[in-house]
């Protein structure tokens, strides 16, 4: 049996997929549209966060994420693509609604896409309290 290729993604695909993603996850978050971006049986590996698996346990972490992030402001800049790889550097800022504190963060993502949506979703991430120390125990 002959193992299917993975398709390429052109640049303008990649590029669009990004921006797309940016808006979607921009406040008022567009929990439809990103699920609509994953495949059914997405995996999604978020910094320290226990793997999740699946569209249903994506809009849990997605909905609870969200719940805290208050006028959540997102850019996201294409870095790399290779075949149905992309990756990509983001960085945002909101109000955390718990704590009320004005938060931000920085992170790298890769995407693995398959017919057009994301299968997998990697992403590390930094968060941190505007205007506190460095919290990286290594400076």
């Amino acid at each position: 049996m002959t193992q299917q290729q993975p398709e390429t993604l052109s640049r303008h695909a990649a590029l669009e997929m990004v921006a797309s993603a940016e808006k979607a996850f921009a406040y008022p978050f567009d929990v439809e549209g990103i699920l609509d971006g994953f495949t059914d049986d997405v995996v999604i590996r978020f910094g320290d966060l226990p793997e999740i698996s699946g569209k249903a346990d994506a809009e849990r972490f997605l909905r609870t994420r969200f719940a805290r992030q208050k006028d959540y402001k997102l850019r996201k800049t294409l870095r790399a693509l290779d075949g149905n790889i992309v990756g990509n550097y983001w960085d945002g800022t909101w109000t955390d609604t718990q704590t009320g504190k004005e938060m931000q963060c920085i992170g790298t993502e890769f995407w693995t896409v398959r017919a057009g949506r994301i299968a997998l979703w990697e992403a590390t991430i930094n968060i941190w309290e505007v205007g506190a120390p460095p919290s990286i125990p290594l400076t």
